[in-house]
C-alpha cells in the first residue's frame, strides 16, 4: 500500500469514501511522511509492543505504527471513519480499529480485552490530538494512572511549551505541574501548519512524555495537591495568599498565611513562581492540617 501521509493519497481517500472533515472534532490529517517518521522514531517501538492510537483519522500514522509494533489499537470517535479505516486496513492483522471516546475509555481494560495479556511490555499511547481536548485527555491519562510507559503526541505548539515550562515564565501553569509531576517531557520537533490538511492556523509540536516510575515529588494527598495547584493558577494576577483565600478550601486568610509561612513560602508571591517541590511542601502541610 502507498503511504497515506501524502497530499495525493489523502485527497484520494477523502474523495473515494466521501469523507466529511469535522472541524468540531479537530480533524487535521498529516500529509508529510517525514513528520510521521519523527513520531515513529520518538515512539521507539518494539515488535512485541502494543500501541494505542487516539484519533487515527484516515490512518496515516496508523499505517506507520503497524510496521513497527506488534499490535496497534486505533481508537476513533468519528463513527463515519470506522468503516473507512477497516476497509483501508483490511487484511492487516495487527491493526484493530475500535470506536471510542478517549475522555471516557478505560485504556488498560481495552488493551487487556484486545490482547488477552499476551504482550509483556507496557503499552504506549500515540496520538495526533485535537487541540481543543489536548489538556483534558492528557491530564485524564496521567491522573487515572493507566499502565502505559509513554505518550508520544502531536499537539498545538503552545500546549507543548506549557508542558515544558519552568517557574516564573508565562507558559508555566497547572498543566506544567501535572505533566512534570508524572512524566519526563521532551520536545521532539516543531511542526508547521503546511503539513496538515486542512491546515490549522497555528504551529504544532511533537512531544514525548515518558512516565516516571514514581512521581517527581512525594505528595501525601494528590487530590489536595492538584486542587491547590489549580487554585493557585486560577487568578494569576493575585498574590498566592489572595488566590488561595478565594479557592474554596475551608481555611481563613490568617490560616492560609500561616500555612504559607510554615512551608517557607512568602505569601505575597504569585502562583507561577512556585516550583513543583514548593507546591508539594505546601500541599503536604495543608493535608497535615485537615
Amino acid at each position: 500500500m502507498k503511504r497515506i501521509a501524502t497530499p495525493g493519497m489523502t485527497r484520494e481517500i477523502i474523495n473515494k469514501y466521501k469523507i466529511r472533515i469535522h472541524k468540531s472534532l479537530g480533524q487535521n490529517f498529516l500529509i508529510e511522511p517525514k513528520f510521521i517518521d519523527k513520531i515513529i522514531e520518538a515512539s521507539d517501538l518494539q515488535k512485541n509492543q502494543v500501541v494505542v492510537e487516539i484519533g487515527p483519522g484516515i490512518g496515516a500514522l496508523t499505517q506507520a505504527l503497524a510496521e513497527k509494533a506488534g499490535l496497534v489499537i486505533a481508537v476513533e470517535i468519528d463513527r463515519n471513519l470506522i468503516d473507512v479505516l477497516k476497509e483501508i486496513f483490511k487484511g492487516k492483522d495487527n491493526i484493530n480499529v475500535v470506536y471510542g471516546d478517549a475522555l471516557k475509555m478505560d485504556f488498560d481494560q481495552l488493551v487487556t480485552d484486545k490482547t488477552g495479556n499476551n504482550y509483556n511490555l507496557p503499552y504506549k499511547i500515540v496520538a495526533n490530538l485535537p487541540y481543543y481536548i489536548t489538556t483534558p485527555i492528557v491530564m485524564r491519562l496521567l491522573e487515572e494512572r493507566f499502565n502505559f510507559s509513554a505518550l508520544i503526541l502531536m499537539v498545538q505548539k503552545e500546549v507543548a511549551l506549557r508542558m515544558l515550562a519552568v517557574p516564573g515564565t508565562k507558559d508555566y501553569g497547572a498543566l506544567s505541574i501535572g505533566v512534570q509531576y508524572f512524566c519526563h517531557p521532551t520536545l521532539i520537533k516543531v511542526v508547521p501548519p503546511t503539513v496538515f490538511y486542512p491546515r490549522p492556523e497555528v504551529e504544532s509540536a511533537i512531544i514525548k512524555l515518558e512516565k516516571r516510575e514514581h512521581p517527581a515529588v512525594e505528595v501525601f494527598d494528590e487530590r489536595v495537591f492538584f486542587s491547590l495547584v489549580k487554585a493557585a493558577f486560577g487568578q494569576r494576577r493575585k498574590t498566592l495568599l489572595n488566590s488561595l483565600n478565594n479557592s474554596g478550601f475551608a481555611l481563613r486568610k490568617e490560616e492560609w498565611h500561616q500555612v504559607l509561612i510554615d512551608s517557607g513560602i512568602e505569601p505575597k508571591r504569585r502562583g507561577e513562581t512556585l516550583s513543583l517541590r514548593e507546591y508539594a511542601v505546601l500541599a503536604n502541610n495543608l493535608a497535615h492540617r485537615k
